[in-house]
This record gives C-alpha cells, sequence and structure tokens, in this order.
C-alpha cells in the first residue's frame, strides 16, 4: 500500500488495447496509484504517447524494468502463452495478488480461480491468483449459465456472436486492417473458437448432466468494440419464467442485467456492463446478450475482480458512460 492507504498496481505488458484500457480505469480509480507499466520496446515513452486517449490524464512513462515486491497487485496484459513464461522467469513475491488477462490460466490451473464474479464472487474475494475470463467467454457464459445452474440445459446450444475488431489485438494483421475489415463481415474459427474451453468448463460445473454440444460461429464485425451473442437451445419454459430465472440468478451482480426490450452495443460500449435479452420462439429460447469486450470482456472485468480481491465495493472506478448515441 502507498502512505495515503492506496492499493499499488502493476502493469506487464502495457502496450496493447486491454493495457491502455486498464490504465484508464487505474489513473482515475480513488483506491488505486500505479506503480509501474511495463513495455520494452516503449521504455521511455509517455504512456500518452501510445495511448493517446490518457492526455492530461498522466505523464507516466513505459519502463523496462519492474520490482514485484513494490506493489500489491500485478496485472498481466501481454498475450497468451506469455504469462506462463513470465513465471518461469519471475518468482511472485509472498502477498502479490495477480490478476491474468490472457489465456494460460483459465483451466483454473496452478492455484487461480476463474475471474467471472457471477459465479464466483467469493472464490475472487479469497483469491491470490486470478485468471481474468475471455471476452467472448463473458459475453456468451453470462447468457448461457443461468440455464445450467438450473439445470434446464436439455438440447444443443446454437451461438453466433459478432466482435468489434479490437478483440483482434493491437497488432495490425490482415484481417484488422482498416481496408479489409470496414464495410466487411467474415466468420472465422468456425466451431473451434478457444474459448469454448472456459465456457463448457462451467457449464458443466453448473450441470454436470450436460452432455450435448454447444456450437458457437464467431464472425468478425466492421466495427471496433463491442460484442453481441445470440444463443438458442430448445426449452420448455416461457418467455416470462426463463426472464425470472435470469433476473433472480443476476438479483446481487454488479453490472449484468436483464432488459425488458432487445439490446444493442451502444448500451454497453464503453462500459463495464452486461445487458440481456430473453425471448421464446417456438420451442426456442433466444438469449442475446452484449458486452464491451475491451471493459466487461477485459480490462473492467479485471478491475472488478481487484475490488473484490481487496474487499473494495464491486463498483468502485467503474461508473462508466455508455456511448448512447
Amino acid at each position: 500500500m502507498t502512505s495515503d492507504g492506496k492499493i499499488k498496481a502493476g502493469i506487464i505488458g502495457g502496450a496493447g488495447y486491454t493495457a491502455g484500457e486498464l490504465i484508464r480505469i487505474l489513473v482515475n480509480h480513488p483506491a488505486v496509484s500505479l506503480g509501474f507499466v511495463h513495455s520494452t520496446s516503449n521504455a521511455g515513452n509517455k504512456l500518452c504517447s501510445v495511448h493517446s486517449g490518457l492526455i492530461g490524464d498522466t505523464d507516466m512513462v513505459f519502463s523496462d524494468t519492474y520490482d514485484l515486491s513494490s506493489v500489491d497487485v500485478l496485472f498481466l496484459c501481454s498475450g497468451h502463452g506469455k504469462s506462463t513464461a513470465f513465471w518461469a522467469e519471475n518468482s511472485r513475491p509472498e502477498g502479490l495478488k495477480v490478476i491474468d488477462l490472457a489465456q494460460d490460466y483459465r483451466d483454473e490451473s496452478e492455484g487461480y480461480v476463474y475471474g467471472l464474479p457471477e459465479i464466483n464472487r467469493e472464490r475472487i474475494a479469497g483469491a491470490m491468483l486470478v485468471a481474468n475470463p475471455g471476452c467472448f467467454a463473458t459475453c456468451i457464459q453470462l447468457a448461457l449459465l443461468p440455464l445450467a445452474a438450473a439445470g434446464k440445459l436439455t438440447a444443443e446450444v446454437n451461438v453466433t456472436a459478432i466482435t468489434g475488431s479490437t478483440g483482434a489485438g493491437v497488432k495490425p494483421g490482415a484481417t484488422t486492417h482498416f481496408s479489409w475489415r470496414n464495410n466487411n463481415v467474415s466468420v472465422y474459427k468456425a466451431f473451434g473458437h478457444q474459448h469454448l474451453i472456459e465456457i463448457g468448463m462451467n457449464v458443466h460445473k453448473l450441470q454436470g448432466s450436460f452432455d450435448k454440444e454447444i456450437n458457437f460461429i464467431p464472425v468478425r464485425g466492421d466495427f471496433a468494440r463491442g460484442i453481441l451473442a445470440s444463443l438458442y437451445t430448445d426449452s420448455d419454459m416461457t418467455a416470462e419464467e426463463a426472464t425470472a430465472l435470469y433476473r433472480d440468478f443476476y438479483k446481487d451482480a454488479a453490472f449484468t442485467f436483464v432488459s425488458d426490450s432487445n439490446v444493442d452495443l451502444k448500451q454497453v460500449v464503453n462500459t463495464n456492463k452486461a445487458v440481456l435479452s430473453i425471448e421464446k420462439h417456438g420451442t426456442k429460447l433466444l438469449v442475446n446478450s452484449v458486452v464491451d469486450n475491451l471493459l466487461k470482456g477485459a480490462s473492467g472485468q479485471a478491475v472488478q475482480n481487484m475490488n473484490l480481491m481487496f474487499g473494495l465495493p464491486e463498483k468502485t472506478g467503474l461508473n462508466l458512460k455508455a456511448s448512447a448515441f
């Protein structure tokens, strides 16, 4: 802790989109002081030289060194696989809490707790190590897990979800280049997206008898941020029964809400909210779910987890305004 009682935070992998959003939240968080933001390639440059939206918020510079014993919580924002490599080269000081935004420990190996507060709030609050969920995984699980918790999954689940270009990360590539992505939509990793692993893990924890397929079609959207997932499955519940089930499941959730009307991305972009809508069409139960992939799908949820780990109110530093128009 700092002399004024604030949590001291460090960030590894500070140049990417998720790190940029994390810094934006933490520099305005009333209970946090940033100790270091590590980026070898940007060492000595101001944070706002990479994350230009931080102009006027901080004059802090990137560091090419770090002292893990100088901070209370460490956020790992590097690419998938790099967290494992980081711990192969570094020792975690006693008492250091870690929130990993990569997928390395989402299977809860090495003592990590899966960081979806809607199902693991108490475990997160007592954890030293938290594995932050994936963005698609967050959006889809919030639409799916109330059914699993009630033992109501009896048929295949079909999901189509569209994501913004920031979900692919800051490094440019053929499918993130503006001239290709703009005015364009495409399917990728059909039926084999890596987030299915963590989704299946938690579904089976809540409903061990579920033995059907979860069919997932991910779609690249021609917008920057946000995810809309549409999920349907056979169900004998009415729309009213399903809505009541979901509202009861999320009655204590800080950021997850069930809407009476159809959902859209502008309700959640730039916030840590997830908003769901429920419909019944014949035998099909349709659940639509929207999140900001960089906030509730990544950095906002990471701060939500940090708040729980340090005994802070869950919404601290996360009262963010949606881009309504």
